[in-house]
C-alpha cells in the first residue's frame, strides 16, 4: 500500500466522476489516508462521525456488538464502496462499528469537503442519494431473508450472488471467514458451516477453504429455492 494518488482515486469513483476538475479538487484537502492493519478499529459505536470513508484496498466490516459480548456483522464492504454517508449528514453518533477484516487503506473525506460539493453540483447530490437508496434497498432485503427464508436460502443466495450470473464451476472466495459471514447472514457459524456440508454432499459446490465452486447454478438455485 503505497502512497494513493488521492485526486486519480476519486476521479474514478462513480460517486465523484461526474464532478468537474475544479469540484474534485476542492475535496483534496479535505481528504486523508487511513491505513489499518486487520483488527484495527476505525470508530467504535457512539463515536462521532465527522464525514465518510471510502475503501481503497482491504475490507472492512459493520458490526454491533450486543450485551452478551455476541457481534452481528452488518455489512463487509469491499475496495470501491463507501460507508458513513448517511450518518455523516445527521451529526449523529455511529451507529456500529468499523473495523478492518484485513490490512487496508480508506480515503475519510470530510462532511465540510461533502458539503461544499453538494451545494456547487446538484447532481452530485442526486447521485449520493441514489447511492443511500440502494444501501437502504440492500439492509430492506437482508430483513427479508433474515424474516423469511431457510439457512439454506440464504447461503444459497449469498453464493449467488457472488456468482454474478456466472458460469457453471465458477470459483467464488468468501471475502471474509466463515464466522463473519455467518454472522453477516444472521446464522451460527455450525449452521453455516452444516448448510455448506450440506450443498457439498449433493454435489452442488466444493469447498476448499474460503473458495467455493459453484458446480451447477441453475440446480443449485432450484435446491435452494425449490
Amino acid at each position: 500500500m503505497n502512497q494513493i494518488d488521492i485526486r486519480a482515486f476519486l476521479q474514478h469513483q462513480p460517486l465523484f466522476q461526474q464532478l468537474s476538475v475544479s469540484q474534485r479538487e476542492a475535496l483534496v484537502p479535505g481528504t486523508r489516508e487511513l491505513r489499518g492493519l486487520k483488527g484495527q478499529v476505525i470508530f467504535q459505536k457512539g463515536d462521532p462521525c465527522d464525514g465518510m470513508y471510502l475503501v481503497v484496498c482491504g475490507k472492512v466490516k459493520l458490526a454491533l456488538t450486543a450485551q452478551n459480548g455476541s457481534e452481528k456483522v452488518v455489512d463487509i464492504l469491499h475496495p470501491g464502496q463507501s460507508f458513513a454517508e448517511a450518518i455523516m449528514f445527521l451529526g449523529l453518533p455511529c451507529p456500529v462499528m468499523a473495523q478492518f477484516v484485513e490490512d487496508g487503506l480508506l480515503l475519510h473525506v470530510s462532511a465540510d469537503a461533502i458539503t461544499g460539493a453538494l451545494e456547487q453540483d446538484p447532481a452530485f447530490a442526486r447521485r449520493m442519494l441514489a447511492g443511500l437508496s440502494l444501501r437502504l434497498h440492500s439492509l430492506v432485503r437482508d430483513v427479508e431473508r433474515y424474516s423469511v427464508e431457510s439457512a439454506v436460502q440464504r447461503v444459497v443466495g449469498y453464493l449467488l450472488q457472488m456468482a454474478d450470473d456466472a458460469s457453471d464451476g465458477v470459483v467464488v472466495t468468501l471475502p471474509a471467514n466463515k464466522s463473519l459471514i455467518a454472522s453477516r447472514l444472521n446464522l451460527t457459524p455450525e449452521t453455516f458451516s452444516r448448510v455448506l456440508h450440506q450443498l457439498s454432499d449433493s454435489a452442488l459446490i466444493g469447498v476448499n477453504g474460503r473458495a467455493i465452486v459453484l458446480r451447477d447454478l441453475a440446480a443449485l438455485r432450484e435446491f435452494g429455492f425449490a
